[in-house]
């Protein structure tokens, strides 16, 4: 999240910060909401329900008709009705296809993310208290809460969209909230190939991974893309097998019929009814899972979910934040043993060599983009340390004129070590040839179509 000083100089005024047309909008906003039985509301059909609204706006602005040409009546309807279902002057970039994250720092700070980049965008609350009423009815409407009793909130929208919000008094200029936003189609192995986040070879080999039913860990910093690299991996399990998912906040896109999805819960203003990820983690294994995806792994449940892989529960998948290959084990070493600190480190390394087969790590580059830039595998232990060894690395040469990135995919030349386990299920490993890939070989050579 970006620090809460905004120092670019303030976009240009629009209308809405105009005092009389504020003042009206206001006026007009309290008396279309002053007749409603929110509790009846919730039980009414959301397009009915716009459109009731849409009418009682509608007949409001016809009262001020002298005050108002027909195009600020239309735009007046529009707003009253975001005000009252949606999110105020959020509600048009959240129908931007191309924003994926929106970062508000204070009332008159917006920032978006688009293509990888972030830049401002003229969206202003009219104050505090507008911007903190919008982060309270998100949260509301998904049975959280957020006061200054209890300053910070996680959220789902009924899009799929995660929020985040802190407010005062921990957020000095008054609130801070985060949205991140997730397409409404996840994205194919084609798609990764034309923004050239992979070479077919790659996606190839993991493709091969995951119906093999290997253990496959993602690992990468934060909006590296690990989330839309762990749904385009799942669209390679079979549909015919029931997959368990656990999540902080569900932002999965998995297409298979047969799919348990479950979330969990933070305790309550007195501390009690919190459900962890490691109680849903111990709980799937009841559920006759055919394979466990764990969202992403930060806790506790990092022990659990070892131990799930290594007792019959294959082709397991899940995310973690590090920053290469190597690392991500270090993490995962640390979360075991912060579960199990009576275990000894040799313990902890076996059970992770013996349970994970596959890490990918992933990163956003200068330029914005995503890559896959290291396909590790995980082959036994050496004494107490974990062997381990790249299969694809991604080498960077430098910047073109326009700051784009520029590099090429390597296959490194070692024979993976899973080709047997591979050749089980009728697949095939790529080649083991060390040479340079092009991420823009065509799609006929894949088998993973």
């Amino acid at each position: 999240m970006l620090g809460a000083k905004c120092d670019l100089p303030t976009p240009t005024t629009t209308n809405d910060q105009q005092q009389p047309w504020h003042q009206l909008k206001v006026e007009l906003h309290e008396q279309l909401i002053s007749g409603m039985d929110f509790d009846v509301l919730r039980s009414v059909d959301p397009e009915r329900l716009r459109a009731e609204i849409r009418r009682g706006a509608e007949e409001l602005c016809s009262l001020h008709a002298d005050l108002l040409t027909r195009a600020e009546r239309n735009q007046l309807i529009e707003e009253l009705v975001d005000e009252t279902l949606g999110l105020g002057p959020l509600e048009t970039l959240m129908h931007d296809p191309t924003v994926s994250d929106i970062l508000i720092n204070g009332a008159k700070c917006v920032y978006v993310e688009r293509r990888g980049k972030l830049e401002r965008v003229p969206v202003q609350f009219r104050d505090l208290d507008h911007l903190i009423g919008i982060v309270q009815r998100i949260a509301g409407r998904v049975g959280r809460r957020i006061d200054e009793s209890s300053p910070m909130v996680d959220a789902r929208l009924p899009d799929g969209s995660r929020l985040n919000a802190v407010i005062k008094p921990l957020a000095l200029d008054g609130a801070l909230v985060s949205i991140r936003r997730f397409p409404s189609k996840p994205m194919t192995t084609g798609e990764l190939l034309q923004r050239r986040a992979a070479a077919p070879e790659m996606l190839d080999l993991l493709a091969a991974c995951a119906r093999a039913r290997l253990n496959i860990m993602i690992s990468g910093g934060t909006g590296s893309g690990k989330t839309t690299l762990l749904n385009v991996l799942s669209s390679f399990i079979s549909q015919n097998e029931r997959i368990a998912t656990i999540e902080d906040a569900a932002e999965l896109q998995l297409q298979q019929p047969h799919v348990a999805r479950m979330e969990t819960r933070p305790a309550n203003l007195e501390g009690n009814g919190a459900v962890t990820a490691r109680d849903l983690l111990r709980n799937a294994l009841r559920m006759r899972p055919d394979r466990i995806i764990v969202g992403e792994c930060r806790g506790a449940e990092a022990f659990d979910m070892l131990q799930a892989m290594n007792t019959g529960h294959e082709g397991g998948m899940t995310t973690i934040h590090a920053n290469e290959t190597r690392d991500a084990l270090s993490r995962l070493e640390m979360l075991v043993g912060m579960a199990a600190p009576e275990l000894p480190m040799w313990f902890i390394h076996r059970q992770i060599a013996s349970a994970i087969h596959i890490i990918v790590q992933v990163a956003r580059m200068s330029d914005g983009s995503r890559k896959i830039t290291q396909i590790s595998e995980i082959t036994g232990m050496n004494g107490n340390t974990i062997n381990m060894h790249d299969l694809f690395v991604f080498k960077q040469t430098g910047v073109d004129a326009q700051g784009q990135v520029v590099g090429q995919f390597h296959t490194t030349g070692i024979p993976p070590q899973c080709a047997e386990r591979l050749s089980r299920y009728g697949l095939q490993a790529p080649i083991a040839e060390q040479r340079p890939l092009d991420a823009a070989d065509r799609l006929q050579s894949l088998r993973i179509r």
